[in-house]
C-alpha cells in the first residue's frame, strides 16, 4: 500500500532534489517532469486527489498551465490520522496539515517544502517569521487561532442563554494548544465558560460526544484537525444527534451537516498552495516566499441543521452570510 511505503523508498521515488524541484537554470528547461510528494496526516489512500485538500491542488496547478502527466506527477502519501506514521515516509513537499510539518522538515533542510495548512507556523517553530520563513519552507497559514472571538459571538448569537461552550481537540495536534487557549481567552471576555473534550481517533470522537451528553453544555465548537477533517460527517451527525449548535473553521464540515463554519475553504487553501509550487519550479527559495494569510473569512450556515435542532438563527445572520446551504 502507498500510503505505508518507507521514508528512505519515498525518497528514491520522489528520485532527489534535483529531479523533484528543479532550481533556478533547471526550472527553465521546457520538458522537465516534476515529481511533487504530497503528504497528508489523515486522508485515507480512496480520496488522494479528489478530497478538498488534493482536489484543489491539481486545480490550482491547471489554472497556473500545468498539465498532470506531462508537467508534473503527485506522489500521494497518507498517515492515515496515525499521526506517529509521518516521520516513516516526511519526504513529502506539499503537506496537508500542521502534524505533517515538522516531520517533513526532519526528514530533509534541502527539498523545499509548501505548507498546503498550517495553524500559528511561527508559534510552532516551523519558519522564522511570516514575512521571511527561513530555511526550506513556506506556505500558507490558516485562521483557527484568530477566529475563536468570532466563533463564539456567533454562538452566542444563534444559542439563547449560552453559557458553556464545549470545545473539541486532538491532542496530538501541534496546534491544539494555540486554538484552545485562544478560544479561552474570547470565552472569558465574553462571560462564557470552555468545557475541553479530547479525540484522537473515530471511537474518541463517539466518547467524547457521549460525555458531552453528561455536561451542560448546548454548543461545541471543533477544532482544526486532520482526523477531525476525514470524519466531519461523523462529528456533524453527532453533534445533530444531540441538538448541540456547532462551529468549525472550515466550511466543508457545513457541508457535511454542521451547523456553521467561520474560516476559510481547505480546497481553496490548496488551490493557493500551487502558487508556491509554481514560484519554486521557477527558481524562487522558500524562505524567501512570505507565508500568505487568509484574506477575508466566509460565514456559512446549513440551515437544514439549524431547523432539525430547534434553532432560530436571526434573519439578518443568514443576510449576512456568504453560503447558506439549504
Amino acid at each position: 500500500m502507498a500510503s505505508h511505503i518507507g521514508r528512505r523508498k519515498f525518497l528514491a521515488t520522489l528520485g532527489g532534489a534535483a529531479a523533484a524541484w528543479p532550481l533556478a537554470a533547471e526550472a527553465q528547461q521546457p520538458g522537465t517532469l516534476r515529481r511533487i510528494g504530497f503528504l497528508f496526516s489523515a486522508i485515507p489512500p480512496a480520496h488522494f486527489g479528489s478530497d478538498g485538500g488534493g482536489r484543489g491542488f491539481t486545480q490550482g496547478m491547471r489554472e497556473l498551465g500545468y498539465l498532470e502527466g506531462k508537467d508534473f506527477v503527485v506522489e500521494w502519501r497518507s498517515a492515515e490520522g496515525h499521526y506517529e506514521r509521518l516521520t516513516d515516509f516526511a519526504a513529502a513537499i506539499v503537506t496537508g496539515s500542521s502534524p505533517a510539518v515538522r516531520p517533513a522538515q526532519q526528514a530533509t533542510t534541502t527539498i523545499p517544502i509548501v505548507m498546503g495548512y498550517s495553524t500559528d507556523p511561527v508559534g510552532n517553530g516551523f519558519v522564522a517569521s511570516f514575512a521571511h520563513p527561513g530555511g526550506n519552507t513556506t506556505g500558507l497559514a490558516g485562521s483557527a487561532d484568530d477566529s475563536s472571538p468570532k466563533q463564539l459571538e456567533l454562538l452566542a448569537t444563534i444559542v439563547p442563554r449560552l453559557s458553556r461552550v464545549a470545545f473539541l481537540k486532538n491532542p496530538q495536534s501541534p496546534s491544539s494548544l494555540t486554538v484552545m487557549k485562544s478560544a479561552e481567552s474570547a470565552a472569558e471576555k465574553a462571560g462564557l465558560l470552555v468545557v475541553p473534550v479530547e479525540a484522537r481517533n473515530p471511537q474518541e470522537i463517539d466518547d467524547a460526544f457521549a460525555a458531552l451528553a453528561k455536561q451542560i453544555v448546548a454548543a461545541v465548537m471543533v477544532g482544526t484537525d486532520p482526523m477531525f477533517f476525514v470524519q466531519r460527517e461523523q462529528i456533524a451527525q453527532l453533534a445533530l444527534r444531540n441538538r448541540l449548535a456547532s462551529i468549525f473553521q472550515l466550511r466543508e464540515f457545513v457541508a457535511a451537516g454542521g451547523l456553521m463554519s467561520y474560516g476559510e475553504s481547505l480546497e481553496e487553501f490548496y488551490r493557493r498552495a500551487a502558487s508556491f509550487v509554481d514560484k519554486i519550479f521557477k527558481g524562487a527559495k522558500p524562505g524567501d516566499l512570505p507565508i500568505e494569510q487568509p484574506t477575508r473569512f466566509n460565514l456559512v450556515i446549513n440551515r437544514k441543521t439549524a431547523d432539525a435542532i430547534g434553532l432560530t438563527v436571526p434573519p439578518q445572520l443568514y443576510i449576512f452570510a456568504d453560503e447558506v446551504i439549504e
